[in-house]
């Protein structure tokens, strides 16, 4: 069982699946390397508690030169320890990688980061009811970021998302609409989201003015 566990958790870690083949990395295999190797055995087990379900998925297909580029992309795992909680700091940023903040709130060119844009926003995802959303800035600059922002109400811009009563909007063809899985990040621990923003406290301030939503 635990060799089963270590061969997945080497998928998940490292972006090589289990005949050879690169990942592309739409799930962070890069971030997930840098993880507690416990942790990521612990979601396997989670995983293996799910009714299984027949899907036979067809095998991914890779544009030209992206075909050539993923199997650049995997890499060894670098695994690290949960940082003490009482860290806060620390913590958050093991947190932070965990959840790739990164790679959403971070503005790309042809597929890369924009050097000094890290955590800017401005990351675009079209929306398949029309029009284009854009990430949000969550670098601490006071104008155009979370600068302003007190740790409560960071906090409670994910928990108003978990408290039971949050009822889900259908949006219309050409309306603006969330990326950001709010209703998943809700329900981490209290503590945990102070972490992760006592972590993006630390991080340069980037001005950067975001428009959120453009129509088509």
């Amino acid at each position: 069982m635990r060799s089963s566990y270590t061969l997945r958790s080497g998928a998940i870690s490292t972006g090589v699946s289990k005949d050879g083949s690169a990942l592309f990395p739409v799930m962070p295999h890069p971030n997930y390397g840098k993880m507690d190797k416990e942790d990521l055995i612990s979601i396997i087990a989670y995983l293996r508690t799910f009714e299984p379900i027949k899907n036979d998925v067809p095998k991914s297909k890779a544009d030209f030169p992206m075909n050539f580029i993923i199997n650049t992309i995997p890499q060894k795992a670098s695994f690290s320890k949960i940082p003490d909680t009482k860290n806060t700091v620390v913590y958050g940023e093991y947190l932070y990688n965990a959840a790739a903040c990164f790679e959403c709130h971070t503005k790309k060119d042809k597929g890369a980061p924009v050097a000094g844009m890290e955590l800017a926003g401005g990351f675009e995802f079209p929306m398949p009811t029309g029009g284009v959303v854009r990430s949000a800035n969550i670098t601490p600059d006071k104008e155009t970021g979370i600068g302003n922002w007190t740790e409560q109400q960071f906090v409670s811009r994910f928990k108003i998302y978990a408290d039971g009563t949050y009822v889900p909007v259908k949006v219309r063809k050409g309306d603006a609409n969330t990326i950001m899985p709010w209703t998943m990040y809700g329900k981490m621990k209290t503590e945990d989201l102070k972490a992760i923003y006592a972590y993006l406290k630390t991080i340069k301030p980037i001005k950067n003015e975001v428009v959120k939503f453009s129509k088509s």
